[in-house]
């Protein structure tokens, strides 16, 4: 009688172990589902949205909201993040999860935050949306600008002097270390 008890309690725990063994085996096949989908951010417009406890935790105590974005190399992008509501941080991240660039406050001395950009590699890209510090969140502006080269013009400007005679001269774009400028030629 000893003897079925155990056998039957044999049985029992392997069916038990093969059970758990199999629905083991089926959980990496549930847990391949994508659970992170950065937003598809549009290039020169405007998107307004709102950070929340619902958004992606930092670690650090806050939550940030992610926006995909393709960008090519040369590319020269700005991007602008503004609110009312917290202190920003602005990052871009490349497709490994890199910093490419990050800004917390911007040239204009308040809380928003603006950062440029150099592109070197095409490809994916992350601009993530944060909050300085723990409890920041609500609304935001965001904007991704692709800067493009001012085209070089001449132009032909005629000029009168003060003592009655003209005098053609020509003007063209030229950079000094106070940025672009127009510089006359005689």
């Amino acid at each position: 009688m000893a003897n079925f008890s155990v056998n039957r309690w044999y049985i029992t725990f392997l069916f038990s172990a093969v059970g758990l063994l199999v629905g083991l085996k089926e959980l990496p096949v549930n847990a391949q589902e994508k659970l992170y989908n950065p937003i598809p951010m549009p290039s020169n417009s405007e998107i307004a949205d709102k950070l929340t406890d619902k958004d992606i935790p930092t670690g650090e105590g806050g939550f940030a909201r992610d926006y995909a974005v393709q960008l090519e190399e040369g590319d020269q992008v700005a991007i602008d993040l503004t609110s009312d509501d917290f202190d920003s941080i602005i990052m871009l991240l490349a497709a490994d999860g890199s910093t490419v660039a990050e800004n917390d406050d911007g040239p204009d001395g308040s809380t928003n935050s603006l950062l440029f950009a150099r592109i070197t590699e095409p490809g994916s890209y992350i601009v993530r949306v944060r909050a300085f510090g723990e409890t920041g969140s609500g609304n935001f502006k965001l904007k991704l600008t692709r800067l493009r080269p001012v085209k070089s013009v001449t132009l032909r400007v005629r000029q009168f002097l003060l003592d009655g005679n003209r005098q053609d001269r020509t003007a063209s774009p030229v950079t000094s270390n106070q940025g672009p400028v127009i510089g006359f030629q005689s």
